[in-house]
């Protein structure tokens, strides 16, 4: 059998089976490994629609994308906005150009429809767009199957086979077929150079001690011409079937390359100026403007500001198909090959273009050279800002809030507001992520001030609230009720700046209202952020049961798209959620993941979130030293986990703990600092709640009734009541408790909060609530009740009623509990209370 045609499918027989099963099941896998281990021949053992990448079309955005979709491609039957999305991307509308998402949405939708074997191989040479695209589809995929291959992983959590090089007996058995007469010493060479490649193990035999050794090798004994033909089809893509080439195990009859190496070898092994004049000749026969400029941009040897604009122009092209990351590598040659002061132009749009596509080793790497040229204000505030880009710039290393106000100044007093909005945006989500101290915050509000901007504007709202959301929390609060909108982005934005100031039911209105939209545009990380805000505000107003797959979808969605702390925040809402549920081993290790995430940077909301999660757990477990310890993190300005706006919102637990542990005095000076008139929704619930747990039994009373004739979410209501009919019970006044314990009793028990639900059933117990919950008396014990109020005995009672002594008794013994009493001088009052709350 002749091997030697690429890498020989040798053993296997495992890894065809899995690929076997995943073809009648559907779904996903990525195959990994090292060169010419054997991917492209187990791809071949499974039938089905076959897809190169080829590293010619690595600058042809969605090229790749293309190839897994033609045969399948209906456009008519897709959705309006999918089917516009394909469109653009493959060139056949004009159109804004989609993010990856939405395109992914699109092929899942296509191949979901069409139900085929899709086998990628040599996914490595993928243009970034298509692979983009492509993980998002395998990450999703149910009804049909697609098998990737690749020598490194491309996707993140798609399952993964790794092809691992042969052992010793499979080698030796390869080597055997392929060479049966190969001296002892030269196989052993072999055996040893080739350490289990199959494809070395095919090739080897016949010269070199390496892979790219031999092929080269083989490469240098062709005529002139043929080499040049050679390397004329390893750039340019097309195929090569000249005899000797052929003969010589380089190309198949068809002209092909047969492994990837091969085309690498010819490369490497023609000089640069070789190399130049082949891209020179492809360049005078390719009509398609885009390989042109590039072939020309090959060619070039020195400056050339001609092929510059070319490849200028192929950057707007390319932006035009969604291709970010091809519209970034046009615009770094070109500003190599350019003149003048356009370079430090064409390098901050590749750089910018780079932050927004969240390449940050390209973004890094592009500002290295920038920052050695000449520059303007406008680009050296470029400079200092596009770092600060990623995470929310709370990484290390990334341009604190306060620095990057005078950059934002000098680009406003340029004139590009835009630009000055953009930066100020980031400067006001960074006071959110860090804490830049309040001169600092005062120094942005003032310079935000002064933007040309309305300052209703939702921009200026939610820079707002995010800088500034003690002093103007009241002014972001009118202007919430005062502003309507209807765009995605700008709903998110609103949302956004309600839960910075407390508006809990208003952030999940706008939160809730962005999404559908950002989910049919694809807009995923914008999506991600929307779930996020919209799970921390449902939390905090005991919707859990809601709140558990936003936040469950946001996790996901924050990961996929390269959040970590906005995925940090989502888990420690996880872990507030457990908490809240009564699972503590789940809050525990969901709140460990959470914190792991916000200290590589010191996220504080993720810090903060987290600590309130902790402190639910300690008041579920009765650990209220440690409730309280973890809370009071979140009000300390020295503590990481101190954030200015979630301090304000987080008052009961604060409370609750303080005053089961022997804190009350701490916690008194904590409510008194933020005890002020105030429109925030939340910290007005908080403050009510707080002052009527520190109040003194004199006063407590009407401040519990205060804060129930106040409006409340429903959970802070049920809340309240408990507190209220604890305090009741305490009062030795158990009938007055008890419907306020019963109603928090059944609203936790709705909520889905087990362990609160217990509290509840514990305090209505102690009042003297029957097992059953009814807790009131019959007309018989009422009457015997009242007789014993009267001051007549049991005896006496007996013969009024024609009982016995001793049933009277155990009547009385049965509605002492019921009346939270423990002796007959207590019924009268007792009774009163109970008659009270009965009408």
């Amino acid at each position: 059998m002749d091997h030697r045609n690429g890498t020989p499918l040798v053993g296997r027989d495992r890894e065809r089976r899995r690929l076997t099963a995943l073809a009648d099941t559907g779904g996903a896998l990525l195959v990994v490994g090292e060169p010419g281990v054997g991917k492209s021949a187990l791809l071949s053992s499974l039938k089905g629609h076959r897809v190169v990448g080829a590293e010619s079309e690595q600058d042809m955005p969605y090229a790749g994308l293309h190839q897994v979709l033609h045969p399948f491609l209906d456009l008519p039957a897709l959705a309006g906005v999918r089917r516009s999305a394909l469109e653009v991307v493959f060139g056949l509308a004009d159109g804004p150009p989609p993010p990856v998402h939405l395109v992914g949405l699109a092929a899942l939708d296509v191949l979901s429809a069409a139900g085929p074997v899709v086998l990628v191989d040599d996914a490595h040479w993928l243009d970034s767009a298509s692979r983009d695209a492509l993980g998002f589809v395998a990450r999703r995929l149910t009804g049909a199957a697609l098998v990737v291959a690749a020598r490194t992983p491309v996707f993140a959590g798609v399952p993964t086979l790794v092809l691992e090089p042969l052992g010793p007996d499979e080698a030796s058995a390869l080597l055997s077929e392929v060479a049966p007469g190969l001296p002892a010493d030269r196989r052993s060479r072999v055996l040893a150079d080739a350490a289990g490649n199959p494809l070395a193990l095919v090739e080897l035999p016949f010269g070199g001690t390496s892979l790219e050794e031999a092929f080269a090798s083989r490469v240098a004994g062709l005529p002139g011409e043929v080499r040049t033909a050679l390397l004329e089809a390893a750039l340019g893509g097309a195929p090569c079937a000249e005899p000797p080439a052929v003969e010589a195990r380089l190309v198949g009859r068809d002209g092909a390359f047969p492994h990837p190496l091969v085309r690498s070898a010819v490369v490497r092994a023609a000089s640069a100026s070789e190399r130049r004049d082949a891209h020179r000749r492809l360049a005078s026969f390719t009509e398609e403007p885009d390989r042109r400029a590039w072939h020309l941009a090959g060619a070039a040897d020195g400056a050339d500001e001609t092929v510059a604009r070319l490849l200028e122009e192929t950057a707007d092209r390319a932006l035009r198909r969604g291709g970010a990351a091809v519209a970034v590598r046009a615009l770094e040659r070109a500003a190599a090959l350019g003149t003048g002061d356009r370079q430090p132009r064409r390098l901050l749009r590749a750089a910018e273009l780079a932050a927004e596509a969240g390449r940050r080793d390209d973004v890094e790497r592009i500002l290295l050279d920038v920052r050695a040229l000449d520059l303007t204000a406008r680009e050296r505030a470029l400079v200092r800002w596009l770092p600060s880009a990623f995470d929310d710039g709370v990484r290390e290393g990334a341009a604190g809030p306060g620095e990057l106000v005078g950059p934002a100044e000098a680009v406003m007093a340029d004139g590009d507001v835009e630009l000055a909005m953009r930066i100020f945006w980031s400067v006001a989500m960074r006071c959110f992520w860090v804490e830049p101290g309040p001169a600092v915050r005062e120094r942005i509000a003032a310079v935000a001030r002064r933007l040309p901007i309305d300052p209703r504007d939702p921009r200026m709202l939610a820079m707002l609230a995010y800088v500034c959301p003690v002093e103007q929390g009241d002014a972001v609060v009118a202007g919430l009720r005062a502003t309507s909108a209807d765009d995605p982005a700008t709903l998110r934005l609103l949302g956004s700046a309600a839960l910075q100031v407390g508006a809990f039911e208003e952030s999940v209105r706008l939160s809730t209202a962005a999404q559908p939209c950002f989910r049919a545009q694809g807009r995923f990380a914008l999506l991600a952020r929307a779930l996020a805000v919209e799970a921390w505000s449902r939390t905090r107003l005991g919707d859990i049961t809601a709140a558990e797959p936003a936040v469950r979808e946001a996790a996901l969605l924050a990961e996929e798209t390269s959040q970590p702390y906005m995925r940090g925040l989502a888990v420690a809402v996880q872990a507030e959620i457990a908490a809240l549920r009564g699972d503590y081993d789940e809050a525990a290790g969901k709140a460990a993941e959470a914190e792991r995430i916000g200290l590589a940077a010191g996220a504080r909301p993720v810090l903060a979130t987290v600590q309130l999660a902790r402190s639910l757990a300690a008041l579920g477990e009765g650990r209220y030293a440690d409730a309280f310890a973890a809370i009071r993190r979140v009000h300390d300005p020295a503590d990481p986990a101190h954030q200015l706006a979630l301090r304000r919102y987080v008052l009961p637990e604060l409370v609750e703990a303080a005053t089961r542990s022997g804190n009350t005095d701490v916690a008194r000076k904590i409510v008194d600092e933020l005890d002020t008139a105030t429109g925030s929704p939340a910290l007005a619930t908080g403050l009510r709640y707080a002052r009527a747990l520190l109040a003194e039994d004199d006063e407590a009373e009407a401040l519990f009734e205060a804060a129930l004739d106040a409006k409340s979410s429903p959970w802070d209501r049920a809340r309240t009541r408990l507190a209220f009919g604890a305090w009741l019970r305490r009062q030795r006044r158990a009938a007055a408790a008890r419907p306020h314990l019963k109603a928090a009793k059944e609203a936790f028990e709705a909520f889905g909060t087990k362990d609160w639900a217990q509290r509840a059933a514990e305090e209505l117990r102690a009042s003297g609530e029957s097992r059953n919950g009814s807790g009131e008396l019959t007309e018989h014990e009422l009457t015997i009740a009242r007789m014993a109020a009267d001051g007549l005995t049991n005896k006496e009672i007996g013969e009024r009623l024609h009982l016995s002594h001793r049933t009277v008794s155990t009547h009385l013994h049965r509605i002492f509990p019921k009346l939270g009493v423990t002796a007959r001088t207590e019924l009268g009052q007792a009774l009163m209370t109970y008659d009270t709350a009965v009408t």
